[in-house]
């Protein structure tokens, strides 16, 4: 059973991100009970996330140039526009990761969680895509770091094959100081 209300029994200092986990819980609790009709967590839908995601958009504080002005493409722009000011799409990301963790906190199914709905992903990828283009910087994702060996980064052709003491073979990376 879905909950807003937090057991009594936690007594103890929450970390910045169960702090903030809990605050954004509550705020979207708060802005499901605020519509008209109210609406219970029983029949929230992922319609109700995108929803909020664009309520919050009011109180955003990233310029979104419109294809339209001027500025539309130039990250830092040279002067004030009158777009409109919206969430970050990094902070909106976030945000989708702390309450889909908070929904399943709370009693609810990670197969029913509206927040790792497949409409969700598309919405912060078009979010994300239009902020991309209107202010000129691009996402790039984050490629999987290498492992290193010996505090260096390893390049495919510098691991070579050798001999350890008993025989077997093992990769590793060529001495930088030769003997």
């Amino acid at each position: 059973m879905l909950s807003s209300t937090e057991p009594v029994a936690q007594q103890q200092q929450l970390s910045r991100y169960e702090s903030q986990k809990r605050r954004d819980w509550n705020t979207f609790g708060q802005y499901l009970k605020n519509q008209r009709p109210p609406v219970s967590f029983a029949q929230l839908s992922f319609n109700h996330v995108i929803d909020f995601l664009k309520y919050l958009d009011q109180f955003g504080k990233t310029k979104v140039h419109h294809h339209g002005c001027v500025f539309f493409g130039q990250p830092d722009p040279p002067g004030p526009c009158t777009c409109p000011l919206k969430q970050a799409w990094g902070s909106l990301d976030a945000l989708i990761g702390r309450l889909r963790a908070a929904f399943e906190e709370h009693g609810g199914s990670s197969d029913q969680n509206p927040f790792g709905n497949g409409a969700i992903r598309v919405y912060l990828r078009e979010v994300r895509d239009s902020q991309s283009k209107a202010r000129g910087i691009q996402y790039k994702k984050r490629r999987e770091k290498r492992k290193r060996i010996n505090g260096e980064n390893p390049s495919n052709h510098q691991i070579r094959k050798t001999m350890n003491d008993e025989g077997t073979s093992s990769n590793v990376l060529p001495s930088p100081i030769s003997p």
